[in-house]
């Protein structure tokens, strides 16, 4: 395409980027993103808010017009060839005669992008990049970026975000009895509709068939050059009504008809890599039995399995679970779930060592009340943690007596306490 045609779209894209108004601020620590002279690589699953957290960092800057370099490559209208950011980079200089902070959505759309950053880099250039492939991503970055980037991976709304998106604000230790209702009304949307913005605001879960079409599309179908696609479809429907579940490569092969196991394990890699879902393992001190083992699958939001996944009785429970676990990466835990002859739906570990166990269930009553427990106890036992915790929709109805060391919280507490 010619510089004409690519000035003429970066001047619309930097109109709309300009108009944002209204964003909802992200429980992020923006200011090591801003201090560092490393590439700033913000990665997360399309649609989560990764364009306006550029505008909200160059807020932060306070950037006027001139001071930055804006282009969305997720554009139908550009064409990538291998010298485009350097057009991107001259038109600027030509337009407003001053050094960018660069800004730029979707890079991995852009063959080759990580030399010209990398060039800027060595020119002292501030760059931020968005990415929705973390494959890809890793890819580029290892070859000429490593040791030059940090990345912030984003996620769709937390729940304190949430709220604060629906205008909704609450004391969690000072509730009365309306408030308390109300908040945990607000919770079960939540887990509901999830945290994507759109979703959110236009108040239709059913975005989410659009959204996952788009990225079994355009983020594995096209990118990994595939032809599979009813069989990929199949797999990425299944996984969405199995969240929180033990997923079997030999599941998978009954369920799509496919017949090459490295086949399954590409396809779980696409969807992993897409940030759709997420597959954590069994904790073992082996990490050729933690490889062996089957793992656990989990959503990026709880909007696609409530509306991708089939209905199921337990599927409360099971969103409740996938959410806390979404939160756990939020905060950066790295995860695993322990099976012995109970088990238990998360251990945290920290450095080489088990630090938490936490079990996670709708309510608590007497059908479930042992297996719990026990899941629970066995984790704290196995690895001498001393405190264990149960997550619960709500506060306990029944008076239950539980063993030294487990504790209980209500999900909106254990949300809202960071």
């Amino acid at each position: 395409m010619n510089k004409r045609d690519l000035q003429e779209i970066l001047m619309d894209q930097k109109e709309v980027f300009q108009s944002k108004r209204g964003l909802i601020q992200r429980d992020l620590s923006l200011e090591p993103f801003l201090r560092t002279s490393q590439v700033v690589v913000i990665t997360g699953i399309r649609r989560c808010g990764k364009s306006s957290l550029l505008f909200l960092i160059k807020e932060k800057m306070h950037l006027n017009e001139n001071d930055f370099c804006y282009c969305n490559f997720d554009d139908e209208r550009i064409t990538t060839y291998p010298t485009i950011l350097n057009d991107i980079y001259s038109i600027h200089i030509e337009m407003f005669r001053t050094e960018p902070v660069f800004f730029f959505d979707e890079i991995q759309e852009v063959p080759g992008w990580e030399k010209f950053v990398n060039r800027m880099y060595e020119q002292n250039h501030k760059v931020f990049v968005t990415g929705s492939n973390c494959t890809v991503l890793s890819s580029e970055i290892s070859t000429s970026l490593t040791g030059r980037n940090k990345i912030l991976e984003l996620f769709p709304f937390s729940f304190s975000e949430y709220l604060r998106m629906v205008d909704k604000s609450y004391i969690v230790d000072r509730l009365s009895v309306k408030q308390r209702s109300l908040l945990l009304s607000d919770l079960s949307n939540y887990i509901e509709t999830g945290g994507f913005p759109l979703v959110i605001k236009e108040k239709d879960p059913e975005i989410a068939h659009a959204l996952f079409q788009d990225i079994l599309y355009r983020d594995i179908v096209v990118r990994y050059k595939l032809s599979n696609v009813e069989e990929i479809k199949q797999i990425g429907l299944f996984l969405a009504s199995n969240v929180g579940k033990l997923s079997s490569y030999a599941t998978l092969q009954a369920i799509s008809g496919l017949k090459s196991l490295s086949s399954i394990k590409n396809y779980l890699h696409y969807f992993e890599a897409s940030y759709l879902f997420y597959f954590i393992k069994k904790f073992d001190y082996s990490l050729k039995k933690q490889i062996m083992n089957s793992r656990k699958v989990f959503a990026v939001d709880t909007v696609i399995p409530n509306r991708l996944g089939f209905r199921f009785s337990e599927n409360k429970g099971r969103l409740l679970e996938n959410a806390v676990f979404i939160e756990l990466k939020r905060r950066g835990r790295e995860i695993f779930y322990f099976s012995g002859k109970n088990e238990c739906d998360f251990l945290i570990k920290e450095n080489l060592h088990i630090t938490e166990a936490i079990q996670v269930t709708f309510e608590l009553n007497n059908e479930n009340f042992t297996r719990e427990v026990d899941g629970l106890i066995e984790a704290m036992h196995t690895f001498k943690i001393p405190t264990g915790t149960i997550i619960v929709f709500d506060d306990i109805k029944n008076s239950y007596e539980f063993p030294e060391g487990v504790s209980t919280t209500p999900a909106y507490q254990w949300f809202l306490k960071d």
